[in-house]
């Protein structure tokens, strides 16, 4: 049987090195220079212009594509075996995002650090994220909830990356493409600086490998036979943080490698973590130069970044390995919970109405760089041609989106009865930024008032997708999310891919990106009002029906609510509201996770007092995130997205530490 298992791995491994050597040779052949196999083959020998360019530019960019995806490789199989977590790897654990911020802040605060240091700073960031996810799950390592949050922090990261590049822009000139994972090589440094950091990597995941094969029997059981866990564990972790620091220092956060790579593995049957180090460093290269040779075939001459491309192509194995994970998760409802204040209904419309007018008036009064005078507001300031044209609309257009994002949270929460629901949790604006994009770099000769449509076809696939997904676990909060983040990222990918295609500035493809209310003008105004005006008064004639749907589908069968009818028109009237935020600011997230739950904590449970509260508090939460981005660093300005999202991705930690 040992035999037959070794005949079977080496006959395995030469399969797939034959695999990467064809997909090597074929990289090799693509660039802007295209040559065939035989006039690459036949003068690349001779001293000139094909020697150069395949020595000094495509064959270090191959030879790091097989290092580094070797090493996420490697990283993810540790990773998976210590947290004892089908969906763990350095990108689902937070850990290239940290490593990648630590690079933007070394950049822009402390370049000569960076300059000397790239590896260290690296390192620093990846050890963070790491130490930061496994503090916030716990010593109960549930998978679905070690990837979630895994992902949460690394939303939370990207947040903080964004608005730095955006604040920095001459700072991290140059760092777009980088941030999401490309192999491109000017020579053979990227190479000689990774490699020794690699080969150490390589050579202690050998050496532990054994040990971890006892590890996977159960702790007690490694001890009783001698074997130090906690060194054990030690040393892997630090394997897993070196390999995956090592690569982003290089290449850049590159995801979904380390998480398919061990499952092919395992899928071809190679036992033993000694035997699977090998053939998942081999599998790794294989992906990732894989995904660079499709990358340059969809897009020949240019430099689509090969991370968007492996989240393409690993996010429906994600979505996959979530839905085989979350199978223990029969029973899907969670109590959304309300403790309403001691307060009558009328006050606190009004007190809320009040806030309301106090933050229009802040953000009316702010003009990029100081606030309007007591005499400027008497002598009619408000009546002036720039802040009638372009700060107005601005606020009332913020005003208006957060309304409808807010209650769009509270349909897809009180019809799924999930305390997640949210169009950016449940992909639905990410899905939609991707329909938008779609529709504007495919069919940029078309009206631009069809791509409220666009954004509405992308939303409806991503939530029917994920909604179909989650269907047997009666979508679980924690399941629903995880799936949610794993088709968003498949939509940014989407989103990043056209974004270089379409050949878009880096600046204004990160506003987008982040969501923003900037330049809003009159039309932009008179389309989302027109869109709330439409779909708020269907909304509030379902809070009875969500009502009634609190109490379960077969309690609400048995009172006479036409269960499935509620929820579908529930949930399209979500997405039509989540979409056509989309299509109007960008890919702002959590107004409609943060409002519903602020609004039950004020009024308690009744769906039709939550409504009204909710668009009160979520145009209020983005009228003042507009205000601070424009406040904080005057005249700069951050995204309201990002704003919002600073706040709202702590707020969700502590949703799931509570399901």
């Amino acid at each position: 049987m040992k035999q037959f298992f070794s005949i079977k791995s080496s006959s395995l491994f030469i399969g797939g090195f034959i695999l990467l050597l064809l997909l090597s040779m074929v990289h090799l052949t693509q660039g802007q220079a295209d040559y065939s196999f035989r006039v690459l083959f036949s003068e690349v020998w001779q001293q000139g212009r094909v020697q150069d360019i395949v020595m000094n530019l495509r064959l270090p960019r191959v030879v790091m594509g097989i290092l580094a995806g070797g090493s996420l490789a490697i990283a993810g199989l540790f990773l998976q075996t210590l947290t004892k977590n089908p969906l763990a790897s350095a990108s689902t654990l937070g850990i290239n995002a940290g490593a990648y911020l630590f690079v933007i802040v070394s950049t822009i605060f402390i370049p000569s650090v960076i300059g000397k240091y790239p590896f260290v700073v690296s390192l620093l960031g990846a050890t963070f994220s790491a130490l930061l996810v496994m503090g916030l799950v716990g010593k109960v390592m549930d998978p679905v909830r070690v990837a979630l949050t895994g992902m949460i922090v690394s939303l939370l990261f990207s947040s903080f990356t964004g608005a730095l590049q955006l604040l920095f822009e001459n700072e991290t000139n140059g760092l777009f493409l980088w941030g999401a994972g490309t192999l491109i090589q000017l020579d053979w440094s990227g190479v000689q600086f990774s490699f020794f950091f690699i080969l150490i990597g390589v050579i202690c995941a050998l050496l532990v490998g054994k040990k971890l094969d006892l590890l996977t029997l159960g702790d007690d059981i490694a001890i009783s036979l001698g074997q130090s866990v906690f060194k054990v564990k030690a040393i892997s972790w630090m394997t897993a943080i070196l390999l995956s620091a090592a690569t982003v220092s290089v290449v850049g956060p590159i995801g979904f490698v380390g998480l398919m790579a061990p499952h092919i593995v395992r899928f071809l049957g190679i036992e033993g973590h000694r035997l699977m180090v090998i053939h998942s460093f081999l599998w790794g290269a294989i992906l990732l130069v894989g995904a660079d040779v499709l990358a340059r075939l969809v897009a020949p001459g240019q430099e689509l970044p090969v991370g968007a491309m492996t989240a393409l192509i690993g996010g429906p194995w994600l979505l996959f390995l979530a839905y085989q994970a979350g199978k223990k998760y029969q029973k899907g409802d969670a109590r959304l919970g309300g403790s309403e204040l001691p307060i009558s209904y009328p006050v606190i419309l009004g007190s809320l109405s009040l806030l309301l007018f106090v933050t229009l008036l802040l953000a009316v009064s702010f003009g990029g760089t100081s606030f309007l005078t007591i005499e400027e507001w008497f002598n009619g300031a408000l009546t002036s041609p720039f802040i009638m044209n372009f700060r107005i609309p601005r606020i009332l257009t913020a005003f208006f989106v957060g309304m409808i994002l807010a209650m769009s949270g509270v349909l897809l929460q009180g019809v799924l009865r999930n305390p997640l629901g949210d169009p950016s949790v449940l992909g639905i604006t990410s899905g939609g930024g991707a329909g938008a994009m779609i529709f504007l770099v495919l069919f940029p000769s078309v009206s631009i008032a069809f791509l409220p449509f666009a954004a509405l076809l992308g939303s409806l696939i991503a939530i029917t997708l994920i909604l179909l997904i989650t269907w047997k676990s009666q979508w679980n909060p924690v399941l629903l999310a995880l799936v949610g983040v794993a088709v968003s990222a498949v939509g940014s990918a989407i989103i990043q891919i056209l974004v270089v295609k379409a050949k878009i500035g880096v600046a204004p493809a990160l506003t987008w990106l982040a969501g923003s209310t900037y330049a809003k003008g009159w039309e932009e105004l008179e389309i989302v009002s027109i869109i709330a005006l439409l779909t708020i008064p269907f909304s509030i004639l379902l809070s009875k029906r969500l009502d009634i749907l609190s109490f379960g589908d077969d309690i609400s069968s048995g009172l006479g609510l036409h269960v499935t009818k509620t929820k579908i028109t529930a949930i399209l009237l979500g997405v039509i509201m989540g979409a056509a935020s989309v299509s109007i600011v960008g890919t702002i997230g959590f107004i409609g996770l943060l409002a519903p739950h602020m609004a039950r904590r004020i009024v308690g449970l009744e769906h039709k007092k939550i409504i009204v509260v909710s668009m009160l508090l979520g145009g209020i939460l983005l009228v003042f995130a507009d205000f601070i981005g424009r406040l904080v660093l005057a005249p700069k300005e951050i995204p309201s997205g990002l704003v919002v999202a600073l706040i709202g991705t702590p707020y969700l930690l502590y949703l799931l530490r509570r399901i």
